[in-house]
């Protein structure tokens, strides 16, 4: 068989295991390591696997994966997203669909320092829905406004999406986080304006909460500095040049441990069930890395790459119009695969057209999450509904899809935007 046709019945039975259910790094690896083997021989396959499996759990570079997902532990354990939330609705709470607001500003301060979308969706299940629904809010608003304000989590930096994609493209790490600050910022500005666009069509559809007075205000202001110092540590190190993105992933969780420790938050049985949920989620994504790196080396042999790339830009499309047809797929696929898999499996084919045409590939890393970041709450799968779904008995699928279609809708405008003006994304890299 020609390497073309051995390609194309390795996707069909990747897309099949993962259709039965097979973990998406087993599958990828099982199918890597049959096309390479049907390619070369057997024996060269076992020592690509073992090369490639040692090579990443022992590169440094890779250890701000563990690093940035122990900080994102810790800051959860240590009840930070609570302190955020109740000093958001202190200041807006009290302003008709303030409770909604407050949340989405929640999420972005805890996006800040956890770096994980369905951690953010799952923490605010926990922390904003009771307030709101309290308080009288809709149950389809309540989950979808969390549901929106969780993607946050893969764009604000630390983002473990964001490192892969470094990692994977050889992008400098640091530039990256320091590239998903301005988009995240006007991402938050975007899903204000969303809701207050829902209470100026709809005035008797999300109510007022009751107002904090000054003295709850100051409390509640004063609880959230230890975010705040976390995130400047971390970020405004990695701007200044203190630090490597690897050394800042290591810095932010010892500052996340020491300040969870001197505020009495992190007891022992809370620090290792932070060490276990970290340990068990960075070996999820580290089984799909190998798998994704393994069925990698499969398709470079059959040339893939390289035919897709000769495909897409000779379509005529024109530059604009090929990004056009990727960010399609990558919604797509957004409805049908994890988005750590969809990142590791796909970058590695489409990244050299991306350069080809030539554009700027820490935009297009951010451009890719903020695509991302869209499969996660758009019909007919999204990661954040699930885990919603999964924490608000009450809340059925039609309910939280119709809450969180109008964020769906100003985040695809927002999309479109970032798209059409690279220096939203580009501008603070430029002054590094």
């Amino acid at each position: 068989m020609s390497p073309d046709l051995v390609a194309l019945i390795g996707f069909i039975c990747l897309f099949v295991l993962m259709l039965l259910r097979v973990p998406v790094g087993m599958a990828m690896g099982l199918v890597g390591v049959c096309g390479f083997s049907y390619l070369t021989s057997f024996d060269t396959a076992l020592k690509m696997v073992g090369q490639t499996t040692m090579r990443t759990v022992t590169d440094l570079n890779f250890g701000i994966i563990p690093m940035f997902l122990l900080m994102g532990a810790f800051v959860s354990h240590a009840g930070i997203s609570g302190e955020i939330f109740r000093a958001a609705n202190a200041f807006i709470g009290h302003l008709r669909g303030g409770l909604g607001a407050a949340t989405v500003l929640a999420c972005g301060g805890f996006a800040a320092i956890c770096g994980s979308s369905v951690a953010t969706a799952a923490t605010f299940s926990a922390v904003a829905y009771p307030e709101m629904r309290r308080n009288g809010y809709p149950i389809s608003f309540s989950t979808g406004v969390i549901a929106a304000g969780g993607t946050l989590g893969v764009m604000i930096p630390p983002s473990t999406i964001l490192a892969v994609y470094g990692l994977i493209t050889q992008q400098d790490i640091g530039k990256l986080f320091i590239a998903g600050i301005l988009p995240g910022l006007a991402q938050i500005a975007v899903l204000l304006l969303t809701i207050w666009v829902i209470v100026i069509l709809r005035p008797n559809f999300l109510p007022k909460a009751e107002r904090a007075d000054w003295s709850a205000r100051l409390v509640a202001l004063r609880e959230v500095w230890a975010p705040v110092a976390l995130f400047v540590f971390v970020i405004g190190g990695l701007y200044g040049g203190l630090f490597t993105a690897t050394e800042a992933g290591g810095m932010g969780a010892a500052g996340a441990f020491i300040i969870g420790v001197l505020r009495g938050r992190l007891p022992l049985v809370s620090i290792k069930a932070s060490l276990l949920e970290a340990t068990r989620t960075a070996a999820a994504v580290f089984t799909i890395l190998i798998g994704a790196l393994i069925f990698g080396y499969f398709l470079t042999i059959t040339q893939t790459p390289q035919r897709i790339t000769e495909f897409l830009t000779g379509l005529g499309f024109g530059p604009y119009g090929v990004l056009a047809l990727i960010l399609l797929m990558y919604l797509v696929l957004g409805c049908l695969m994890d988005t750590m898999a969809m990142i590791i499996l796909t970058v590695p084919i489409i990244f050299p057209v991306v350069t080809q045409l030539g554009f700027d590939p820490i935009w297009f890393g951010v451009i890719i999450v903020m695509t991302v970041e869209l499969g996660l709450i758009h019909p007919p799968v999204g990661m954040n509904v699930f885990v919603i779904k999964s924490m608000v008995n009450e809340a059925s699928f039609t309910m939280i899809f119709k809450g969180v279609m109008p964020f769906v809708v100003a985040l695809l405008a927002f999309l479109i935007v970032l798209v059409a003006v690279p220096e939203i994304a580009l501008f603070l890299p430029s002054r590094m």
